[in-house]
């Protein structure tokens, strides 16, 4: 057994080394030496930085690591074990505060991009494609049906000076009813559009661009 901070400062006073020296040449900072020294291990972050300052110091100081590393774990490990959770149940309370506050500022910013993207989507600009409030009592047989992925389609009730029912280029995979029986359709780049109303298929013109007056009983040309 021999005292493992008056040794270490012997060893180092004797070589004429400060504490700035041995900074610089363990890259362990000074007032960790200098706790070393002084045998305050407390100071130090944890019991695994002891060891590690401790062997990286003596060998810097040309003695056995180990030895003192060996003495160390015989003389103070087992009562800085038993210091440590009240040493540091404080910080651990603070880490675990952060922790919850960081979730917390998570969450509500993940739940305002969610808001945001919600609201981009109902009102951005003036895309045409929105389709316009159907009525929930529309059946699946009922109004007038219409899909075709690219295809721009505006539809009006009755004719074309009418309230605009829907406007827009169909979307893949969608397809959208408008409550009504008389209907004024302008169609530009028809593709693969298919059109129904009241379950019935509406047979349209092959054109790039075509304005049809779309009932029941028949359907025409509409200028």
């Amino acid at each position: 057994m021999f005292d493992l901070g008056t040794s270490l400062r012997e060893a180092r006073t004797r070589q004429g080394l400060d504490f700035p020296q041995a900074e610089l040449a363990t890259k362990i900072r000074a007032k960790y030496l200098r706790a070393l020294e002084e045998e305050q291990f407390d100071v130090l972050p944890a019991e695994t930085y002891v060891r590690g300052f401790l062997r990286a110091y003596a060998d810097f100081l040309g003695l056995d690591g180990q030895l003192y590393v060996d003495e160390y774990d015989s003389r103070f490990a087992a009562d800085a074990f038993d210091d440590a959770p009240a040493r540091h149940s404080k910080p651990r309370s603070r880490d675990l505060s952060f922790e919850r506050r960081a979730i917390v500022l998570a969450l509500v910013g993940v739940t305002a991009l969610a808001a945001l993207v919600i609201v981009a989507w109902k009102f951005g600009g003036s895309s045409p494609s929105t389709p316009s409030v159907l009525p929930p009592q529309t059946s699946a047989s009922q109004g007038l049906r219409f899909s075709g992925p690219g295809t721009y389609i505006e539809i009006r009730r009755g004719s074309s000076a009418g309230s605009v029912l829907y406007a827009g280029t169909l979307r893949a995979h969608e397809t959208n009813v408008v409550a009504g029986t008389r209907f004024w359709i302008l169609i530009r780049h028809p593709s693969a559009l298919q059109v129904t109303l009241d379950g019935k298929a509406v047979s349209l013109p092959s054109r790039k661009t075509l304005k049809v007056l779309v009932t029941p009983s028949r359907t025409a040309l509409a200028g």
